[in-house]
């Protein structure tokens, strides 16, 4: 995708786009902005795997909803990325406790951790029609992104295949601690009135739409759904008369000119935004809509 610099004679000039030295700096660059890239909070670089399966994870990390999150990056597509992630991943679930030190001596002994659908993130140039159709087919949380760097100064960053979330699993199976429990989004939907339903269907498909088919995540925890565009940009509870959201745009950047939105970022809520919007009548759902658009559009 070519870029162009804007001039101040309404004239352009083309950036041309330019690589990392190693995949070392291109590994750097992503840690010293995690959060910002990813919506991942960075807990260590590098991290020995153990004597018994030997190796080292480049990034690990949890995101926004408490998910451990491996990120792996290649400067070159022919690398065997996909296979090194996933022996990664095995190592992972069979290993929570390491884990789980690691996060509580970076982020805190009080740090949430939700294993139900870790997240392994594969960052290079490009992947080919092979690579998504492998990762579509394994079925795992695995993501596939694709960054251009132009310049000196600019860095473009794209996810091109985000897998489903894991379906419900049995409460059988659950209490043999074969995997942790899931959610789904009939979970939050259940018992709930015909307008709730409805306000709820609206809202999903409105959302979705704000992107290419199968780019946003719709990712459903214990107590609200997310939804995201490689980072957060709205958190949804469904409750019995309303639906709930936090939207993570600051609320001083919202254009909000119905007044819905209340900043809560200095009280307990819900989600990872700290603007609260509530839906309970389809008369406002264009309103509310806009003012979920611009949360997107800023995480985007």
């Amino acid at each position: 995708m070519p870029l162009y610099q804007l001039t101040s004679q309404d004239t352009v000039s083309q950036v041309k786009p330019s690589s990392f030295q190693s995949e070392k700096q291109l590994q750097g660059l992503f840690e010293a902005n995690l959060e910002k890239l990813l919506g991942v909070r960075f807990i260590a670089t590098e991290f020995f795997t153990g004597d018994r399966q030997k190796g080292r994870i480049d990034t690990l990390g949890l995101d926004q909803d408490g998910s451990p999150t491996i990120i792996e990056y290649k400067k070159s597509s022919k690398e065997n990325v996909i296979n090194q992630g996933l022996f990664y991943m095995d190592w992972l679930v069979d290993h929570k406790g390491d884990f789980t030190m690691a996060a509580q001596e970076i982020l805190g002994d009080q740090v949430a951790i939700d294993w139900s659908q870790p997240r392994l993130i594969l960052i290079a140039e490009s992947f080919s029609e092979y690579d998504k159709y492998a990762v579509n087919r394994i079925g795992a949380n695995i993501e596939l992104w694709t960054y251009r760097r132009y310049g000196e100064e600019h860095l473009y960053l794209e996810p091109i295949f985000t897998s489903t979330p894991l379906k419900k699993i049995s409460a059988e199976e659950s209490s043999m601690d074969a995997f942790p429990e899931t959610f789904s989004v009939d979970d939050h939907l259940e018992g709930k009135t015909e307008l709730i339903q409805s306000l709820f269907s609206a809202f999903q498909e409105r959302s979705f739409a704000l992107a290419d088919e199968g780019e946003i995540i719709e990712k459903p925890n214990k107590m609200y759904i997310s939804y995201k565009h490689g980072k957060n940009f709205c958190e949804l509870k469904v409750q019995s008369q309303e639906l709930k959201m936090w939207l993570d745009i600051p609320k001083h950047d919202l254009i909000d000119p119905h007044d819905l939105a209340r900043d809560v970022s200095e009280v307990g809520h819900h989600g990872t935004g700290e603007v609260e919007v509530k839906l309970s009548s389809m008369d406002e759902l264009d309103q509310v809509m806009d003012l979920v658009e611009q949360s997107y559009r800023v995480t985007t």
